[in-house]
Parts: C-alpha cells; sequence; structure tokens
C-alpha cells in the first residue's frame, strides 16, 4: 500500500495516509459530492491494518473546520474501525483538533469520543 496525499479543495480536507507510519491526517473542509468515495483509501487502510491484526502504533490526526452529515457517517466508520483494532491489541492515537470558539466542532470531537469509546486527545488552536 503506498502513501496517500491529496491536497484540499473547496470541498475536500487535506488527506495524509501513510501506510508505513500508520497515520492518517485529516483537515479542513469535507463537504465531497460522494464521501464514501473519498474516504474510501482510508476505509481500505485501515481494513487492511484490522486483516493483518498489527499491533503497531495507529496515530490519527482530524482537524475539521466543518463536514457535512455524510462525512460525518464515513468519520465514524473510520473511528469504528479504528476501535476494531484497538481491540485486536494496536495502540490507537486520536488527536481532535478544532478552532477556539468552535465550540460545534469541540462538541462532534466530543460525541464520537463518547460513542466510540476511545479517548481523544482534544486539541484547542486559535483561528
Amino acid at each position: 500500500m503506498e502513501k496517500i496525499t491529496v491536497e484540499a479543495t473547496p470541498k475536500t480536507p487535506y488527506l495524509l495516509l501513510d501506510p508505513k507510519a500508520k497515520s492518517i491526517t485529516i483537515k479542513g473542509r469535507s463537504i465531497p459530492e460522494n464521501s464514501v468515495q473519498f474516504y474510501t483509501p482510508v476505509f481500505n487502510a485501515l481494513d487492511t491494518w484490522i486483516a493483518e491484526k498489527t499491533k503497531d502504533k495507529i496515530t490519527v490526526s482530524i482537524q475539521l473546520e466543518y463536514f457535512n452529515t455524510s462525512s460525518s457517517k464515513c468519520i465514524l466508520d473510520i473511528f469504528k474501525k479504528l476501535q476494531e483494532l484497538l481491540k485486536n491489541g494496536a495502540q490507537v492515537d486520536i488527536t481532535w483538533i478544532y478552532e477556539k470558539d468552535d465550540e460545534d466542532m469541540m462538541e462532534a470531537g466530543q460525541d464520537y469520543q463518547t460513542i466510540v469509546g476511545i479517548p481523544f486527545k482534544m486539541v484547542e488552536v486559535e483561528e
């Protein structure tokens, strides 16, 4: 599996998927025409790591300024796959980054954290 970098557009976030480092970075605005298609490389990598029963450290960093409903579902699916990896013995390190005073995005991170039962590192940044 190769490293994948997708530059941000007005509708899609920056995506860096580094299979060797077992890291995923998502940053920006997520309102793609087809969220499932956009996030498929992430799903595929996570499915591969689940199949391999990796025990490696997996690092995920998410910093979104806005996401639509279909992106929200895809992000939840990513977290559910990470939850499965955690159950298989992998170390999962999730950082949820949100802008200061963006209570909606902070609460979204807290909600995901509650749903999947994985502690997130919540990081507030200046705009």
